[in-house]
């Protein structure tokens, strides 16, 4: 573990590499599970702001459980998270032609009818960030769905870290990112 500004990062961000390869896992991530994909406090608001324009992108289900259930949900926790269709699809998972689960508010986002791409856990996953009273927890989330995705960063050389440089920057800022680059630079 290393510290950069307020946060804790785990070596293996660095260390493993990670390439999404949705041809092989079909975005089970989106599927698969038991929980929806954690929210932050201000990311709420936006979807229920954005609902609206997102919603002729999903499928019939995902509309039936958000209009039950709302756009997000606040777990026993205190945490917010998507809402899920009967406890395993994220409801905003659409699926093209070839069976694969995509995000709705991204195909929105892709088609120009919103600005915000997704929720910041889905843009950084495999990274998981966990928030602390003064601190944040920067950790690699190993998911057996994802061993294809940990082959091809392999084959590709690409780490986690650069899978996720637009997450990351978008979470934690440019000049974060910069100080990763430095650690990783120094690392190796």
């Amino acid at each position: 573990m290393f510290q950069i500004g307020k946060t804790i990062v785990s070596e293996e961000i660095i260390e493993k590499d990670f390439l999404c390869n949705l041809s092989a896992c079909k975005g089970q991530c989106c599927i698969d599970g038991d929980a929806g994909a954690p929210l932050d406090s201000e990311e709420i608001k936006i979807l229920e702001d954005i609902y609206p324009k997102v919603k002729p992108f999903l499928r019939q289900k995902g509309i039936e459980a958000i209009e039950a259930q709302g756009t997000y949900i606040t777990t026993d926790f205190g945490d917010y998270e998507t809402p899920l269709i009967n406890g395993a699809d994220c409801a905003y998972v659409i699926f093209d032609k070839k069976g694969t689960a995509l995000c709705a508010i991204e195909e929105a986002y892709n088609q120009g009818e919103v600005t915000w791409k997704k929720p910041v856990s889905c843009h950084l996953y495999p990274i998981r960030i966990k928030d602390f009273t003064e601190f944040s927890a920067v950790n690699y989330d190993r998911w057996e769905i994802c061993d294809d995705a940990c082959t091809l960063g392999k084959e590709l050389q690409v780490p986690i870290y650069k899978f996720v440089k637009e997450a990351l920057i978008r979470k934690f800022g440019e000049d974060w990112y910069m100080e990763l680059e430095k650690v990783a630079a120094t690392y190796k």
